[in-house]
């Protein structure tokens, strides 16, 4: 048994249109986080993306990147070579600028340094997920620090997703392949309920080798173009126990865990490094990753709704516990090259991890009520969390012919920390008020959110021998974040939204205390107490049409950004000679671009077409630092989509294009400037027996050579020999069967 709201976003997803559907019923498709309340998207003073379930088989989804391959507007980062898929960019900013949240609970942070150490935020099985909730642009009025570039929700499964009345149990499984990996995968989902009790288990499994692309130097250096060798294997785990005491609540204790293992044999990273002039030159010999993430989350929710009190109508609220953690471990064999022979081999073994464990509590109460002819949906709550954060890089090398090991490998004496040992807690106030006025017509919705960061550090042995001296700062910062949106149906099909919003992240643990201190190549890092946090201000205009037989979205936006900190920034020479880094609030930047989405339900314009549909979507975006002109290199080209479909009641089929602009605002006109491109995609599905689908990609028809931006490094050279590495893959295929009962 589900809440009404809770109730209401569910039907709506299972009876609205999937991610490409047409005609009014778009835009007339039931959000949450925009508003924190179920509205319809044509209700929201925001430009949100939602895509269900269904669409998600349909595109055979199996990875950030696939689930927003046909989003302009939104790129996934992904480390070529090793590491894979990292951040989600919105409308040019990325990484922990970016919230990503799982019901409710935000996703771990992401954390790089050097080129061994690389903690994303590609935590989620995204077959465990029913729906996902992209709101564009600042949001920080009602999600707070991170929300700087928008917000992504994913929402999980539930018992009440998969019975019904009649219906007190299910069972089903799904098995699958993806061609660009050659990855199988494998889940098993069981619910049942009763009158007062339900539950659900959702178990998966996934194997794969390389992402392939265009590359064809298959040599074992850097010179290399094919994908380096890899498998990776994956597991998940999705558990709820719904107890419902009336029909009015439930509460809900709900375990997910998470886990991925990778193994690399960097064969591009095979061959000579770079050396000082008239040094001895180092050649490495083999280079193995091993890269392990977790994460396990357990929580317990209450909601209720026709609470008939004077506080609220109705109320949710959760209290979790979420541990992460990344392992990733690099054993180099490399020798020294004197005259032209290999002396001094050596093993150098490096092990980087991160972890963070957050506690938390937040909930939301919602009210209802009139004054005079306006009516109100006041939403009100709060949020506090507690995170501990670690991070530490160790390692070793050891000579093979003598079978010395140290715990020197320059420039660093391992152990170390790049920051120390630190604690953060969050806490927020928010408050939001939907004023309906002539009866709908025209929506105001004010809000405004409190929040307060503070951080403790705490030094341990490791960060003060790497540091010695340096005094680490604690941060406690206020911030106030404010927005205002408007919705205005101005006829009975078309109305404008829009509005204003502030954005803000506080300054993170690692750049206010970063440290590491290395005399023999002199040089220091210290903390900055004195950083501010990044904010945003952001106007937003847009029109929507929401006809029988089509939909249509256009909007115009501008933010403008300050206070960017910038990592490890050369400061200046202290009084030992060395040179000094610090983090700092150096960049000012502007984004403004145009978006917009639409389809057509031809079979509601001649039943002769029916069954046919249509959909696109198009954005544009434009960028540059304030302070020097220059061009973000964040910021994708002009990026559009185009799908026609066919669909009956038992099958379907989807003729998809993607297509990119070149881009031509480059930072620096030395880099490398990624072509435009078309690409087609078939996609069909059907279902040949009561309980079974199929769904079937064949992905790059044309087996088309292209490049996407985000697997581009930010510096990567127009020269450079190898950039056919950084190539998307060409035809592939895809395929899932899907049986319950």
């Amino acid at each position: 048994m589900a809440l009404p709201g809770i109730a209401a976003a569910a039907d709506a997803a299972a009876e609205s249109p999937d991610g490409a559907g047409a005609g009014a019923r778009e835009l007339e498709r039931i959000v949450v986080t925009a508003t924190r309340t179920e509205r319809e998207l044509q209700d929201v003073p925001a430009v949100v993306t939602a895509i269900d379930r269904e669409r998600m088989d349909e595109e055979l989804v199996r990875d950030l990147k696939d689930l927003f391959r046909y989003e302009p507007g939104i790129g996934v980062g992904n480390a070529v070579g090793r590491f894979g898929i990292g951040d989600i960019r919105i409308r040019g900013l990325g990484g922990n600028r970016v919230r990503v949240e799982t019901d409710g609970i935000p996703v771990s942070d992401a954390f790089a340094i050097g080129s061994f150490s690389n903690a994303n935020r590609n935590f989620v099985d995204l077959d465990t997920l029913k729906r996902v909730e992209i709101v564009r642009g600042p949001s920080s009025a009602l999600y707070g620090s991170d929300a700087l570039g928008g917000v992504v929700a994913f929402v999980t499964k539930d018992p009440s997703d998969y019975l019904s009345e009649g219906k007190d149990s299910y069972f089903g499984f799904k098995l699958g392949y993806q061609g660009e990996n050659r990855g199988l995968f494998g889940g098993a989902t069981a619910a049942f309920g009763g009158e007062r009790w339900s539950g659900l288990v959702t178990v998966g499994h996934r194997q794969g080798q390389e992402t392939e692309n265009r590359g064809t130097r298959r040599s074992d250096d850097a010179s290399r173009t094919a994908a380096n060798p890899q498998d990776s294997d994956g597991r998940s785990l999705l558990a709820k126990l719904v107890f419902a005491p009336s029909e009015h609540q439930r509460f809900k204790l709900t375990v997910e865990g998470n886990e991925d293992q990778t193994d690399t044999d960097v064969l591009s990273s095979r061959g000579n490094a770079a050396a000082a002039p008239g040094a001895p030159v180092a050649r490495t010999l083999s280079l193995l990753g091993d890269d392990h993430q977790t994460r396990a989350r357990v929580s317990f929710a209450h909601e209720a709704d026709a609470l008939d009190a004077g506080f609220a109508d109705a109320l949710q609220w959760q209290v979790y516990r979420q541990d992460s953690e990344t392992t990733q471990r690099t054993v180099e064999e490399r020798v020294t090259v004197v005259g032209g022979r290999p002396t001094n081999p050596t093993r150098r073994e490096r092990e980087f991890n991160f972890d963070q464990r957050t506690v938390g509590i937040e909930g939301t109460a919602h009210k209802d009520f009139a004054t005079g002819s306006v009516q109100h949906t006041l939403t009100y709550g709060l949020e506090y969390a507690r995170s501990d954060i670690r991070q530490k890089r160790d390692g070793q090398a050891t000579n093979l012919t003598t079978g010395a090991v140290t715990k020197t490998i320059s420039p660093d004496v391992f152990p170390v920390r790049d920051f120390p040992v630190s604690r953060t807690t969050t806490a927020a106030l928010f408050v939001q008020d939907e004023m309906r006025f002539a009866d709908g017509a025209f929506r105001l919705v004010p809000a405004v959110r409190v929040d307060r960061y503070e951080l403790d550090p705490r030094v341990d042995a490791i960060f003060a021998a790497d540091n010695p001296g340096v005094q680490v700062s604690s941060l406690n910062k206020t911030s106030v974040s404010p927005k205002l949106g408007a919705v205005w149906h101005f006829s009975q099909d078309w109305s404008l939204f829009g509005g204003y919003q502030r954005g803000f992240r506080a300054p993170p643990y690692n750049d206010v205390n970063l440290g590491f201190t290395n005399l023999q190549f002199g040089y220091t890092a210290i903390p900055n107490p004195q950083l501010k946090p990044e904010t945003s201000n952001g106007v937003e205009l847009g029109l929507r049409y929401s006809g029988e037989a089509a939909y249509l979205e256009a909007s115009v936006y501008y933010n403008r950004y300050n206070d960017f900190i910038e990592s490890q920034r050369f400061v200046g020479t202290n009084t030992q000679g060395l040179m000094v880094f610090q983090s700092q609030n150096v960049s000012q930047a502007e984004i403004r671009g145009m978006e917009v989405r639409g389809g057509v339900d031809f079979g509601a314009l001649s039943p002769g077409w029916e069954g046919w549909s249509l959909r696109g979507a198009a954005a544009w975006s434009k960028g540059e630092d304030r302070d020097t002109g220059a061009a973000l290199s964040s910021i994708d080209p002009l990026r559009a989509s185009l799908g026609l479909a066919y669909d009956r009641d038992d099958w379907g089929v989807e003729l998809a294009g993607r297509f990119a602009r070149r881009k031509s605002d480059l930072p620096q006109a030395t880099l490398f400037a990624t072509p435009g491109y078309g690409v087609l995609d078939l996609l069909a599905h059907f279902s040949f027996a009561p309980g079974t689908r199929v769904d079937v990609g064949v992905f790059n028809l044309g087996d088309k050579k292209y490049w996407d931006g985000g697997d581009l490094p930010s510096t990567l050279a127009a020269s450079s020999a190898t950039l056919d590495r950084y190539t998307s893959p060409g035809r592939n295929l895809g395929l899932s069967l899907a049986v319950n009962w």
